[in-house]
């Protein structure tokens, strides 16, 4: 980071100095995805009882916001270069040595980085920012052997301008997946109706209803549901129901945390969320 700040202001190079901004953001996605690591792992308590798990989950969000100030200015900045190019000056070989350095630490960091960014947002978010980084020093590379061959400037924001394309085009993915966390929306790799229908195909279940499933964050799902049940259930029939009913969420849907309530009349019961699955379930019988 401080090599290509320095090298940034000293080859006059809009690309390196975009990276070296991009990799300050670097230090602090890192530095922020490991306070939240470290937060997540406390334990719950009265006023928490998710304790703080969600953490990761803001910690994302911020690295991606971070990432689109970051796009905002180097826009800006190639902006004013395409009004000023005939100005601009750029040392290629020192742009094309920094360029390469950075480009052999960033390919070092994701490695690390990507081996664990599936499992969590929090990593994801700082391997994305690695990721940043890595298409900005290739930028770097390739505009230095530009101007090197070619003597030609406008390479230089030309590529910024790319290298905030494709920051944008990255971050949006895991924006979209902190969204829908915060939403409590469902998990992509759950579906509901077929969660319901396998519920309701146990002996003993009538009707499947107030179903919510969300993330509470990542590899932590929770469900809450409504079971209707037969009435002449025994004791002992509704408890091995109960342990049927959880293994199915444990084993072929991934919840691990799951409130079922078991109701044998839906007197006195007001809520009725989520049903639909019932009409789905009726089409593809036809």
């Amino acid at each position: 980071m401080i090599a290509e700040l320095i090298g940034g202001i000293l080859s006059g190079s809009l690309a390196l100095l975009a990276d070296a901004g991009h990799m300050v953001t670097d230090a602090m996605a890192i530095a922020l995805a490991l306070l939240a690591l470290w937060i997540g792992d406390r334990v719950e308590d009265a006023s928490r009882t998710y304790g703080f798990r969600r953490a990761e989950v803001l910690a994302a969000l911020i690295n991606a916001l971070s990432l689109w100030i970051i796009v905002a200015w180097i826009f800006f900045e190639a902006y004013h270069r395409f009004r000023g190019i005939e100005e601009t000056h750029i040392d290629g070989p020192l742009m094309l040595v920094i360029g390469t350095l950075g480009l052999i630490v960033n390919i070092a960091a994701a490695w690390i980085l990507h081996r664990n960014s599936e499992h969590s947002l929090n990593v994801e978010g700082a391997f994305w920012h690695v990721m940043g980084d890595l298409m900005g020093s290739v930028g770097v590379v390739i505009s230095g052997i530009v101007i090197i061959t070619t003597d030609w400037v406008l390479i230089d924001p030309i590529l910024s301008v790319l290298i905030g394309v494709l920051i944008l085009w990255s971050s949006w993915g895991l924006a979209k997946k902190v969204f829908v966390v915060l939403l409590e929306g469902v998990p992509k790799h759950i579906d509901v109706e077929r969660l319901c229908g396998e519920l309701e195909d146990l002996p003993g279940v009538t009707l499947v209803h107030d179903v919510h499933v969300w993330t509470i964050a990542s590899g932590y799902e929770s469900m809450t549901a409504h079971v209707l049940v037969d009435p002449e259930l025994s004791k002992e029939d509704t408890d091995s129901l109960l342990r049927q009913i959880r293994d199915i969420a444990r084993d072929d849907h991934q919840i691990h945390h799951l409130t079922v309530q078991i109701e044998q009349t839906l007197s006195g019961c007001t809520e009725n969320h989520l049903v639909s699955y019932l009409l789905a379930r009726a089409r593809q019988s036809f």
